[in-house]
């Protein structure tokens, strides 16, 4: 795939894999920084690990063996790793043409894809119905509209507004509608010839607080049984993604995030159990990523300033978006790492001054750091290549190779 890095190049990046974070796992970081070492990449480029994220998707399979998963290909899209989960068994979630038809393409039954954006064209709707697509999701009337009209008969879930405070990467307004509307709209679904199927939620990305779930499941159940009431059978509770991965703080195993649903469930459903959607993204691919980089610059803003400038060739507009208020943060390692350090302001390569990572987290580099010098941001494997942009200032995209 690529040519073959001579043995002088590679001794330095060979050190990084002997940094040990929980980021990334161990026998993950090995296999990743063994590629890196034997082959000349681009710079930037992600090396996705697809055997780690096989590892994560059992492990979610067998914790939460009533659910469907359904991957978030938001996530990360790439081919190789779309075809692993799929040969595993699992669902896609879906945002856009582009991605159902990319499942669809590589053989993926549209039975076992859902189109979760609840802001659609009329036309990509149709267009997903004629491609058998049958899973929608909505959260306001015209959106609902618009299914019974091009999407006759299709099953359909509301998604409903819930509190995400406590994630790193929290969802806002955008999604998600009032509960009281959405049993409204659910009933009306009904009237329109559509198979009212269930409800869904979100409790934010990244989210480090486990009681989340518990308020959100109590609503719905509430709403299960309103609509009963009413005459709509609701059997669909999508608790959507939400599960983390490590960055530079600890979180909590994803057998502590199944205990706590698994509690909710059983106190509000008893053993009269809705369908269950889960839809991992990050807590499937992030830890299974690391992307190479490198130092293109380092200065002072004055001679007194103690602080360093560390300009990466990659930054927000390449692939780090979700530094954005520097919400998600990113455990960085060097080969020259275990000697003295500085601290430092983290900023990508283009003329934009928003492309500044991190200024107010504290972050701290070896001092005997150069230009050239190869870096590793761990824990990139989700949300990093999707965010890319196609051509800003003339970069290009984030590259990525799968192993």
């Amino acid at each position: 795939m690529f040519r073959p890095k001579s043995g002088s190049s590679a001794r330095s990046i060979r050190k990084l894999s002997q940094n040990e974070d929980p980021a990334v796992k161990s026998n993950t970081i090995e296999r990743i920084t063994d590629y890196i070492t034997n082959y000349e990449l681009p710079s930037p480029c992600l090396v996705l690990d697809v055997d780690a994220v096989e590892e994560n998707y059992k492990e979610m399979a067998s914790l939460f063996p009533s659910a469907k998963i359904y991957y978030a290909v938001k996530a990360n899209p790439a081919e190789m790793l779309v075809k692993r989960l799929d040969q595993l068994g699992s669902c896609f979630d879906t945002a856009s043409p582009g991605e159902f038809d990319m499942c669809i393409r590589l053989g993926i039954a549209p039975e076992r894809i859902s189109y979760g954006n609840t802001i659609k064209k009329q036309a990509d709707i149709a267009y997903a119905y004629a491609q058998g697509i049958r899973l929608f999701a909505f959260d306001s009337e015209n959106e609902l509209e618009k299914i019974a009209a091009s999407a006759p008969g299709s099953r359909v879930y509301c998604r409903i507004l819930v509190e995400s405070g406590g994630a790193e990467w929290p969802l806002s307004r955008k999604f998600g509608c009032a509960p009281e509307m959405a049993l409204e709209l659910l009933i009306k679904a009904q009237g329109l010839g559509l198979d009212a199927y269930g409800v869904s939620f979100h409790v934010g990305s990244q989210q480090v607080n486990l009681d989340r779930w518990e308020p959100a499941i109590a609503k719905v159940a509430e709403m299960f049984a309103q609509a009963k009431k009413q005459g709509v059978n609701l059997r669909l509770i999508d608790m959507g993604g939400g599960f983390p991965t490590h960055y530079r703080t600890d979180v909590e195993p994803i057998k502590s995030y199944e205990q706590k649903i698994s509690a909710a469930m059983d106190k509000h459903f008893g053993t009269d159990l809705p369908d269950i959607i889960l839809e991992p993204g990050r807590s499937l691919v992030g830890g299974a990523g690391i992307i190479q980089a490198e130092v293109v610059l380092i200065s002072r803003k004055s001679t007194e300033e103690k602080t360093r400038w560390v300009y990466l060739d990659i930054g927000k507009f390449s692939g780090l978006a979700e530094t954005m208020d520097e919400a998600i943060k990113y455990h960085i390692v060097t080969a020259r790492d275990g000697g003295p350090t500085g601290p430092v302001v983290l900023a990508g390569p283009t003329c934009d001054s928003a492309d500044i990572m991190y200024e107010k987290t504290h972050y701290e580099m070896p001092l005997d750091l150069k230009e050239g010098d190869k870096v590793l941001i761990l824990a990139t494997g989700a949300y990093t290549t999707t965010y890319s942009s196609v051509n800003f200032n003339g970069f290009a995209p984030l590259g990525i190779v799968c192993i």
